[in-house]
């Protein structure tokens, strides 16, 4: 049944020739199918806005519009009395308290029933205000974060009872509400390694004591430490996550799970293997929510970009990106792919494992069990009249021989090696049995990666910078202008560690008719070198310092994470 008072406040949409008869018409008749509310109906088709309808009904019932929220100040009782659940399921937050009266944003004007709930669970009286649905959630999602840090997690878990630790698919964090203490300790663990912007949980056993590690930024930092009597209870809540065998512990195994943080998904990724003093943990933090990066944000000079951007809106030919693990090789090879996406081009992928969805392009695993190998699979993928393939890693002569094939039957292939450089990658290639001209003939461009910490900019500060470190960067005194660089100080948003976040350092070969003539020749990797960096090649010491120089980061990292240019 359709409401009077949402019908009303459409029509006066129409009056207004803001809204077409035909579409509340169109709409009436949705919302009378599916039994949905006509506003919500009004919104979904995109006809009008959430925040039109919100101020038109502010109006009509005299209601206040707020149109932004995100400084309120949400009472504390709310938080304590008001469930996760209930707050998110209606849409609801207190943003005010005041001489027995709370104020309560709602994104559901025709919904009053909540708003008595909640006074009745608070005993005050509700003033209601409206405000848009993604307002009210962000609030919530933020405020009930807090709140998880001051659960006392720890208390009962001496009467632990394994049998309840079972686990719902996609479960929140957030939601602590009459969880067995054990569950809220690894949701604790896993909450806060997601705040610090950890990519990885280490839980490492010892004699005495269950070390809790975060990886934030490539570094490890020894955070939290449990008490070692209840190490089994945690590695057993962990694997029930990830739908693991609790009962085996003299293997190791491998699992999965998908959590929430309240809007937020995050997909784990669970190791464990046998030692010493029991099993130790590691598990990889997908977040999706991040989305992927574009291209611009990597870290790319203009003229790197331009020249990476060329490479791969080619024809055909592969390229590849080469550097260690955790270099962030596949994050640029999914901001290439997104990069050149499109309705027309047909991309296919097989890697190991998927780590995150692109939206219009079809992703395979490897499965080794059943003889899934990137090989075989690129074998397959021929048959899908493909335009662009991307191969997670060319690991043997099987898999480089068939993306060389494809590569030279008109398709464009991407895939990684793990080389210190970008020369190297085309010596490692004639290494592993390819013969030197087709090497020469199928690859476009090889690009090598690392990640460097960036340097905190809220504790940012000039400094002077050591002779030793000048000597090792091939610098004097006279390249850098101020005769200055910066580093971070250290302060509460960094850890104390002066670093908060990552750039790429890059460097970019593109194969030209010399390169080629050398790799045909089988020349060292050295040589090759020499010759892309004579025409112009920047290597990855070179774009590191590059960076330092600009403040990026300290030149203390670049020589950490590169080696010395030797050709």
């Amino acid at each position: 049944m359709l409401s009077p008072i949402a019908l009303k406040v459409a029509r006066k949409f129409v009056s207004e020739d803001i809204l077409s008869e035909d579409k509340l018409e169109a709409s009436k008749q949705i919302a009378s199918e599916a039994g949905k509310r006509l506003d919500r109906v009004l919104i979904e088709e995109g006809y009008l806005t959430e925040e039109e309808l919100l101020k038109a009904f502010s109006e009509e019932l005299e209601i206040p519009f707020q149109p932004d929220i995100s400084d309120a100040d949400v009472p504390r009782g709310y938080v304590e009395k008001v469930p996760l659940q209930f707050a998110r399921s209606h849409n609801l937050i207190g943003i005010a308290s005041d001489n027995g009266l709370i104020t309560v944003a709602t994104s559901e004007p025709l919904e009053m029933h909540p708003l008595d709930d909640v006074a009745a669970i608070m005993g005050l009286e509700v003033d209601p205000v409206l405000c848009s649905r993604h307002q009210i959630l962000n609030l919530i999602d933020r405020i009930y974060h807090q709140d998880v840090q001051d659960t006392d997690i720890l208390e009962g878990v001496e009467d632990e009872d394994l049998s309840r630790l079972d686990v719902e698919q996609s479960e929140d964090l957030l939601d602590m509400a009459n969880k067995a203490p054990i569950i809220k300790l690894v949701n604790t663990v896993v909450y806060q390694a997601l705040k610090s912007r950890a990519s990885d949980i280490h839980l490492q056993p010892y004699e005495d004591k269950l070390q809790v590690r975060y990886r934030i930024d490539g570094r490890l930092y020894d955070m939290m430490t449990p008490p070692k009597r209840f190490q089994d209870a945690i590695v057993s809540r962990i694997k029930v996550m990830g739908r693991m065998d609790i009962a085996e512990r003299r293997f190791p195994q491998d699992g999965r799970s998908t959590i929430r943080v309240g809007t937020r998904e995050v997909d784990l990724r669970i190791s464990t293997i046998p030692s010493y003093y029991g099993e130790r943990v590691v598990i990889r933090l997908l977040d999706k929510s991040t989305g992927l990066l574009e291209l611009e944000t990597l870290g790319m000079w203009e003229d790197d970009l331009k020249a990476f951007d060329d490479v791969i809106h080619m024809a055909h030919g592969i390229i590849f990106i080469t550097g260690p693990t955790g270099s962030g090789k596949t994050t640029t090879l999914y901001s290439a792919l997104a990069r050149i996406n499109a309705p027309d081009v047909n991309i296919l992928t097989v890697e190991d494992p998927v780590e995150y969805q692109l939206r219009g392009i079809s992703q395979m695993e490897v499965n080794e069990g059943k003889e899934l190998t990137f090989a075989n699979a690129l074998r397959f993928f021929v048959r899908q009249d493909p335009d662009v393939i991307m191969v997670g890693e060319v690991r043997d002569l099987p898999t480089a021989g068939t993306a060389i094939q494809s590569a030279l039957t008109g398709h464009l292939v991407f895939s990684t090696l793990h080389t210190n450089d970008a020369p190297s990658a085309m010596t490692r290639l004639v290494d592993i049995g390819v013969e030197p001209f087709l090497v020469a003939s199928s690859v476009n461009a090889v690009m090598a990666q690392r990640l460097v910490r960036r340097i905190c900019e809220n504790c940012k500060e000039e400094c002077e910078v050591p002779p030793d470190e000048l000597r090792r960067a091939g610098l004097k005194a006279e390249d850098i202008p101020s005769g200055k660089l910066w580093k971070g100080r250290g302060c509460s948003e960094c850890l104390n560690v002066g670093y908060s976040g990552r750039v790429g350092i890059f460097e970019i070969l593109t194969v030209t008719e010399k390169v080629r003539e050398l790799v045909t020749s089988r020349s060292s990797s050295t040589v090759i070198k020499k010759e892309a960096a004579g025409a112009g090649m920047r290597t990855l010491r070179m774009d590191g310092i590059r960076k330092a120089l600009k403040g990026h980061t300290t030149l203390e990292e670049v020589l950490r994470a590169t080696q010395m240019d030797i050709y």
